[in-house]
C-alpha cells in the first residue's frame, strides 16, 4: 500500500494529536474544492481565498470537537460556506455570483463548430444569469449539487440542512431556474 493516499479519518486523527504535516495533508487535498465553494459563495476572488484561508485556520481550531468516523469534506465545506457568508455580511456586498463553467472537451470528441460554440456560450451565459437571478438558498443548493458536484448527502452536511430538506428545495430551486429560462426564451 506504499505511496497511497491516507485517508481522511487518518489525517484528522493525526492532526488532533498534534501532527502538522497531516493537517497540512488536508490542506492540500481540499485547498481547490474550498476556495471554489468559497467563491461561489462570495463571488470574488479575494474574498473566496481570504475565507477558504480562514475556514482552515478555523476547522484545525475546532479539530479537538470534530466527531471522530464524520466525513471531513462536508465538515469543512460548512465552516468554509459560512466564513463566505460571514464576509459578504462584514464587507456588505450581496453581488451576483460570478460562475465559470468550464466546457472541457472529452477525449475523442469532435470540436463544435464555430456557430455551435457560440450557442453554447450563449446558453452557458443565459443559464449563469438565471442561477444568479435566484434567492441565496436556491443558489447555494444548486452550486452545491451541480457545481461542486457534491452528492445529496454532502450537501446538507455543507450547508447544515437535513438531506430531505436539501432535496426539497433543490426540487424547489430548479423548478425556479426552469421558470426563469423559459421565461429568457419566450422573450428572445
Amino acid at each position: 500500500m506504499e505511496g497511497r493516499p491516507l485517508d481522511d479519518a487518518i489525517l484528522v486523527e493525526e492532526a488532533r494529536n498534534g501532527n502538522i504535516h497531516a493537517y497540512e495533508n488536508l490542506v492540500e487535498r481540499y485547498s481547490e474544492v474550498a476556495y471554489r465553494t468559497a467563491y461561489l459563495v462570495a463571488g470574488s476572488a479575494a474574498d473566496a481565498q481570504d475565507a477558504a484561508q480562514e475556514a482552515f485556520i478555523r476547522a484545525y481550531r475546532a479539530l479537538p470537537r470534530f466527531r471522530a468516523g464524520a466525513p471531513f469534506r462536508p465538515w469543512l465545506l460548512q465552516i468554509v460556506v459560512n466564513q463566505a457568508k460571514n464576509r459578504l455580511r462584514a464587507v456588505g456586498r450581496r453581488e451576483h455570483l460570478s460562475l465559470r463553467l468550464v466546457e472541457g472537451l472529452r477525449l475523442g470528441d469532435a470540436a463544435p463548430s464555430p456557430e455551435r460554440a457560440l450557442e453554447a456560450q450563449e446558453e452557458r451565459l443565459a443559464l449563469l444569469h438565471a442561477v444568479n437571478e435566484l434567492r441565496e438558498e436556491d443558489r447555494l443548493v444548486i452550486n452545491c449539487r451541480y457545481f461542486l458536484e457534491l452528492s445529496s448527502e454532502e450537501t446538507a452536511q455543507t450547508l447544515g440542512w437535513p438531506e430531505g430538506t436539501v432535496k426539497s428545495r433543490l426540487n424547489r430551486a430548479l423548478g425556479r431556474l426552469r421558470e426563469r429560462m423559459g421565461k429568457r426564451f419566450a422573450d428572445a
